[in-house]
């Protein structure tokens, strides 16, 4: 099946906003802390039931979908024209917005992950020797900036693949031309 841009750049946002979605409600829903209970010579910290840790890898999963999406959608030759890579890397805005949107990519993938994997320690090393801890969780409104830069990520891909279309037709506007001039 061919895809057109339209249909690229609707999965490529539908899947961004999904991303986006996901780290908001993990964000919502993860706890402020665990209740220590205290033991004989440790706490065992109780941490509520939440699905911040689920919904933290989803999101994650739905930026690197995006981003692959993204990245494919770029460089997908539409109606069965390839376009030399050359060609799109000299027009300095797509190169600048690609970059822009492999960064945030890259960001967002590390704000997201960073606090759903430090959850994930807490819910599962919840046995401490300190009798003084406070069953800590992870860092709150981190994984809602992940979620906000995974939304970024996912128009910025959106503007690099507007830049892409931009720069094919005027690759093929250029070739059509000199394909006409050398006939005449």
């Amino acid at each position: 099946m061919a895809f057109t841009i339209k249909q690229m750049a609707m999965i490529v946002g539908a899947l961004g906003v999904i991303s986006f979605i996901l780290g908001v409600i993990a964000e919502n829903k993860k706890p402020a802390m665990g209740v220590p209970i205290n033991g004989n010579d440790r706490v065992i910290c109780k941490y509520p039931s939440d699905p911040t840790v689920v919904l933290g890898y989803l999101a994650a999963a739905f930026l690197a979908i995006t981003t692959a999406a993204g990245y494919f959608a770029v460089f997908y030759p539409y109606k069965g024209k390839v376009v030399p890579k050359a060609v799109l890397f000299r027009n300095k805005g797509f190169l600048v917005f690609l970059n822009i949107a492999l960064a945030t990519t890259g960001l967002a993938a590390a704000l997201l992950l960073w606090p759903t994997i430090t959850e994930q320690l807490h819910q599962t090393r919840n046995i401490h020797h300190n009798l003084e801890t406070e069953c800590p969780t992870a860092k709150t409104g981190v994984l809602g900036g992940g979620a906000f830069l995974s939304l970024d990520s996912c128009l910025f891909w959106l503007v690099a693949l507007m830049l892409a279309d931009n720069a094919r037709e005027d690759h093929f506007e250029e070739t059509d031309s000199k394909v006409i001039a050398a006939i005449e």
